[in-house]
């Protein structure tokens, strides 16, 4: 009887040389167990492996880790060494043994009682705060814990006293929720002594080269080391220290992190040697585990992750959306990731003054020729002012001079804003595990779906088919859309309602009373001879010439897309993985872009790293490209002679690629795949070809993006050298023209000077630039950009591969000439001001400091998350977001709707919003005043936050103290005040001072 299988050859189950991922998945499945792939060393020698910070050969994680994780692989842990003389492989006895103790607790697993299994739920806490327990993207944590709860119970899981409520069982986790974070009234779950905990961890001693001599001050009572969490019988909730250092401005400034602290150690050594549990359950995306220090990929015994997680059998609750960070989860802390669904996404919707404008648009659509056009224009231009659009429109002072077509034009660019506004989507709430979506919930996915075409299944959007009904090109429409041209506007609006509404007949075909997505039974409307509710809708919007024949694949396509929205195997996989079983494997990503992201309670993986970019994504990143390049020469005069660009793993698995196709065009370089798919070589597009200069660029990867494409920056760093050693006039080629001048410079030859692939230290993540800003750890905005600068100018050069060695002169230098700086936004569910990382990694004041004039650089985003693919600059992105999320009811009241954890996530955006302020001057003063305006001086509002979570209401109220104190922020003394009596009289509340 088998209980868990282990490949020792470290290749996909069925090859190497011919792939077929579907048929090993059947056969695993039959087999229905664990499946572990471990490898041999096979690319370096035991020697090279254990000197190097990246861990494993880039070849080697292609080929040997990416593959099988396809098939469903789990446990990369390295088997073997290679002799360096002799090439003969040889067991390495500590991994070997790692190995077999980790299959044998998957075994367990298979084997053990359910009553007398054991089962260590981790909660994370960032930043730590008492008001900040419980944090993942997009899920409820407490409500989701609850639920899982309850399924283990019914299924004769030995769980006690498990409160009636998720908000209780918070309360109880918490014990006090408006409790300070390291105070004793969060429920200490254990006390380990100094010298229980030198015992039962190893690696004990190698901590206190970073924090001294154990208990320390984190997670301690200066005696004894606390684990903090509750016991439910045989289910234990546990709270995930924190980093250690997000406090501490000195320690953010290393460019590489140093350890965990003994708090951390101690957490895990509980779970594993002295609570015993038989299955660790990371809950959310993400916690810390996997971002401590150690080996990238192919770890040894002295990576700390590696040593944290012991040999328990780790399971992660992972956003489906994140396959980047999820496959760092994977490999770095051998996780069987099961992945989440995001909330349901809805338009953004109007209010207030912006739905007052639509109204006048409306009107003047009606009445513009009879004599009343210029009065209403006006109104129009003065409402625009008062809601702020005026930073996004150029409005001319006055209707009366203009020609009717400038009116048109005008009030066509107020439309084209305001549809932009209507019609983001934006997730409403959080979602709570094994709740799938209701049919209604499941519109806005759907429609969204329903409006991308999608060459590679042969199918046509619904737009685009609407669009050919009336003989026009979508494309052109778009076009003419985006310059503000009101006939098209409206023709645009009026398709994208048509499509709202043929996609809600569809949902509403297939739902029953209760408003749930039925069993889909494929109601063939066009051989029965009956209209189908779909058409009928399209019919009635004016569309009577569709194109059935067109139309039906596309209809096929999105009844097996809403089967798939509506399945519900998050808890099933759960539940599954702790009996021990096969989780079926499946892409992370986008479900818009890829509706093969569902069902979720997936086991995640992302992509064989060597087949991106693909033509697609290069077509795309050509149309982005080009917007950028032309708007940047019209706004600046002149073609931009260095950009500056963020590379990001998830936006890259999304997209297959894109924004390193989009790097490659600006290069002038074409990447050239092989007979198999594999893109690994390149060629010069000649200068006649291209039509304009090779633009230089530096390219900071994120240490997710280093972690997974080491090959793809391989690719990158040869472009660029490529580039600069075309002898080619320097004004057309800007990468020879400064790399020559920096050879000049630093004394460098110029394959070195025109090194521009830049990323953290190996295993070190972020700039920290975020954890100072979450944590108001920074006094001036230098302290932030030389974090910037010491952590992120680690260099990647093709000519010395399997180092990232430290090059900031160089990085410097780069950054001097750099005229725009560019990231791109690859999904709907995750903005600008959702997540830090975005700011954290944002280069325009550095490169402020860095340029001779001390010029501002443009700052644009690229937003290819609809059809009409859209280049803004980040003020317009910020001032989008805010307008669509932090200032929006339908946003807000669906967070509120959460309580506890709702607020929090006001507090996180709003702090994320002061990020842009910090790093690129990128925030109006009108955001911070409404933002003031809409949960400060509503006195109604201030009391639902206050009751939810003290805690991180307070932190509202003290961030924007802080973004006035700043500087960023203009406002009354009268605001000023109310808000410093606010924070005095919600901290007493906090400390329980009537």
């Amino acid at each position: 009887m088998v209980d868990t299988v282990i490949s020792l050859t470290g290749f996909a189950l069925v090859g190497p040389a011919r792939q077929d991922h579907p048929k090993a998945i059947a056969a695993l499945k039959r087999l229905n167990r664990p499946y572990m792939v471990a490898l041999p060393l096979v690319f370096q020698t035991t020697e090279e492996w254990q000197d190097s910070d990246l861990g494993l050969h880039p070849i080697q994680v292609a080929l040997q880790i990416a593959l099988p994780e396809l098939d469903g692989a789990i446990e990369p842990i390295i088997l073997s060494g290679r002799d360096g003389t002799t090439g003969r492989a040889i067991a390495l006895q500590d991994r070997v043994e790692t190995v077999a103790r980790r299959a044998m607790k998957w075994a367990t697993l298979r084997r053990k009682p359910k009553l007398a299994k054991k089962i260590a739920i981790t909660v994370f806490s960032f930043p730590p705060d008492k008001g900040n327990i419980g944090t993942a993207a997009y899920l409820d944590v407490f409500g989701s814990i609850h639920r899982v709860m309850e399924a283990l119970q019914q299924n004769g899981y030995d769980v006690e006293s498990l409160p009636e409520t998720a908000a209780d069982l918070m309360q109880e986790v918490l014990h006090d929720a408006q409790a300070q974070y390291s105070s004793p009234e969060l429920n200490v779950a254990y006390r380990m002594p100094v010298r229980e905990y030198e015992e039962l961890t190893p690696y004990a001693k190698r901590l206190e080269a970073s924090w001294g001599p154990p208990p320390g001050n984190l997670n301690s009572d200066g005696q004894n080391l606390l684990v903090y969490g509750k016991h439910y019988g045989n289910v234990f909730i546990g709270v995930q220290p924190t980093f250690g250092y997000e406090g501490d401005p000195m320690r953010l400034l290393f460019s590489r992190s140093a350890s965990p602290h003994h708090g951390f150690a101690a957490y895990y050594t509980y779970l594993e040697r002295i609570w015993q549990a038989d299955a660790l359950l990371h809950f959310g995306t993400h916690g810390s585990l996997e971002f401590m220090p150690g080996k990238q990929i192919g770890l040894s015994g002295a990576c700390y992750p590696d040593n944290l997680i012991g040999t328990t059998p780790n399971l992660y609750y992972y956003a489906a959306n994140n396959p980047s960070e999820a496959t760092i989860a994977k490999r770095r802390s051998y996780a069987n990731t099961i992945s989440y669904l995001t909330p349901p996404a809805e338009n953004a919707g109007l209010y207030k003054g912006l739905k007052e404008l639509s109204e006048l648009i409306a009107s003047y659509q009606t009445l513009k020729d009879s004599g009343r056009g210029v009065p209403i224009v006006n109104t129009i231009l003065d409402k625009c002012r008062m809601v702020n659009l005026d930073r996004d429109i150029a409005l001319p002072q006055d209707a009366e001079a203009m020609m009717p077509e400038e009116r048109d034009t005008i009030v066509g660019q107020v439309y084209i804003k305001l549809m932009e506004i209507e019609s983001r989507l934006l997730p409403c709430g959080l979602h709570v595990i094994g709740k799938p979506p209701t049919a209604t919930e499941a519109i806005a996915t759907l429609v969204n779906i329903a409006s991308l075409d999608r060459a590679e299944e042969g199918l046509l959007g619904l737009p685009r088919i609407l669009a050919n009904s009336l003989s026009r090109d979508l494309d052109e429409i778009y076009q003419n859309s985006d310059r503000g041209v009101l006939a098209d506007v409206q023709c645009l609006q009026e398709i994208n309602l048509a499509t709202a509404a043929a996609v809600t007949a569809l949902v509403q075909t297939h739902s029953d009373s209760d408003g749930r997505v039925a069993k889909i039974s494929k109601l063939n409307f066009f051989n029965l001879g009956k209209k189908a509710p779909w058409i009928e809708a399209l019919h009635q919007a004016g569309y009577a010439k569709i194109d059935t024949e067109q139309l039906k694949p596309l209809v096929e396509y999105l009844e097996f897309c809403l089967e798939q929205i509506i399945a519900d195997n998050e808890l099933g996989a759960l539940l599954k993985a702790l009996e021990g079983e096969y989780i079926l494997p499946g892409p992370g990503g986008d479900p818009v872009r890829n509706p093969d992201v569902l069902p979720t309670g997936k086991n995640i993986h992302a992509l064989d790293p060597q087949s991106i970019p693909t033509a697609a994504a290069v077509q795309s990143a050509k149309l982005v490209v080009d917007r950028l390049l032309r708007r940047q020469q019209a706004e600046a005069g002149a073609w931009p002679e260095t950009i500056a660009c963020v590379l990001w793993g998830t936006d890259n698995i999304k997209t297959y690629g894109e924004s390193l196709a989009q790097v490659l065009w600006m290069l002038g370089v074409r990447p050239l795949p092989d007979s198999l798919g594999r893109v690994n070589k390149l060629e010069l597009i000649p200068l006649e070809e291209l039509g304009r200069p090779r633009i230089d660029v530096v390219i900071t990867c994120s240490g997710v993006f280093r972690d997974l494409f080491i090959n793809q920056m391989d690719l990158l760093d040869r472009a660029v050298k490529l580039a600069a050693e075309a002898e080619e006039p320097l004004e057309m080629n800007f990468v020879r023209k400064h790399a020559l001048k920096q050879a000049e410079d630093l004394g460098v030859n110029l394959r070195q000077a025109a090194t521009r692939v830049f990323s953290n230290a190996s295993g070190s993540y972020a700039s920290n630039v975020n954890l100072a800003v979450e944590n108001s750890t920074w006094d001036s905005e230098t302290e932030l950009q030389e974090m910037y600068l010491s952590r992120k100018s680690f260099a990647f050069t093709t000519d010395s591969p399997g180092t990232m060695e430290q090059s900031r002169q160089i990085f410097e230098t780069a950054l001097s000439t750099v005229d725009a700086t560019f990231q791109n936004l690859d999904s709907s569910e995750i903005s600008l001001t959702d997540v830090s990382h975005y700011f954290d990694s944002d280069p325009t004041k550095v490169v402020s400091t860095l340029r001779q004039d001390g010029k501002s650089p443009s700052a644009f985003i690229a937003d290819t998350t609809t059809a009409n693919a859209q280049v803004r600059t980040l003020s317009e992105t910020v001032r989008l977001d805010s307008r669509t999320k932090l200032l929006n009811p339908k946003w807000y009241e669906g967070m509120l709707n959460h309580g506890y954890e709702g607020v929090r996530e006001i507090s996180k955006r709003l702090v994320n919003t002061m990020g842009w302020s910090a790093t690129a001057a990128a925030v109006d003063n009108w955001v911070y005043e409404d933002i003031n305006q809409v949960y400060i001086q509503d006195q109604q509002m201030q009391e639902r936050l206050k009751n939810l979570n003290p805690h991180s209401f307070r932190k509202i109220v003290a961030t924007l103290l802080e973004v006035n104190g700043r500087g960023y922020w203009e406002t009354t003394a009268e605001n000023l005040d109310k808000l410093r009596e606010l924070y005095q009289e919600v901290e007493d509340r906090i400390e329980g001072i009537d």
